[in-house]
């Protein structure tokens, strides 16, 4: 791995829509790689500051870690300004449908899929739950894996709403991310990081709350 690689965020605002209901939200977009080359995860709301932070640096992707518009709304404009594709796994494309109605993402993510950045390698983990095509993406060289909005400090994220699932998503964590070595930083779509063996001994209890 290029000694130089480093994960940079940068938090931006605006509303996640679905099922007639809008809420305001402040979205984790994550970039990773070094001084040459990056991959963008999740380009939220603000394509041109997350352009700003690029900065003169080549994005070998804009990856999706599931489609809901507040993860997918800029990821077209941000594909315009630096000429990277956009990856979504193929069981999102009606959610990103309803972002982006009549267009579709450069390409497919598929589960065991490697992206390559800075010599770094991003292990793509289809994780459904949250949405049907949630992925996560683990860097086992940095040990942090990005978790979108699949696992969150303190829980499982939601699954109260349309294409969502709780039984998949409890699936998803326990034999996707659970696994993990427990000093695994964990980054997520929303809010501050936490780490596998912080989230593993609350599982019992995020099933029996979700009953």
């Amino acid at each position: 791995m290029n000694a130089g690689v480093r994960i940079e965020r940068v938090v931006t605002s605006g509303t996640f829509s679905l099922d007639g209901g809008t809420w305001e939200v402040d979205n984790n977009v994550w970039i990773v790689g070094d001084a040459r080359e990056v991959v963008v995860i999740d380009a939220a709301h603000d394509a041109d500051a997350v352009a700003a932070a690029v900065g003169d640096r080549t994005v070998k992707a804009v990856v999706c870690t599931h489609g809901h518009n507040d993860h997918v709304n800029a990821a077209p404009a941000l594909a315009r300004a630096t000429g990277a594709p956009v990856l979504v796994h193929p069981d999102d494309r009606p959610l990103w449908e309803q972002t982006h109605p009549g267009s579709a993402p450069s390409g497919d993510l598929a589960d065991g899929q490697r992206i390559t950045v800075a010599g770094l390698e991003l292990r793509v983990l289809h994780t459904p739950g949250h949405t049907p095509g949630a992925v996560c993406l683990y860097a086992p060289e940095l040990d942090t894996v990005f978790t979108g909005d699949t696992l969150f400090a303190g829980g499982p994220g939601a699954t109260g709403r349309s294409y969502s699932d709780f039984p998949t998503i409890i699936r998803s964590i326990r034999e996707r991310l659970l696994v993990l070595p427990p000093g695994t930083k964990v980054l997520t779509g929303h809010g501050g990081d936490t780490t596998i063996g912080t989230e593993k001994p609350d599982l019992p209890a995020w099933i029996e709350r979700g009953h």
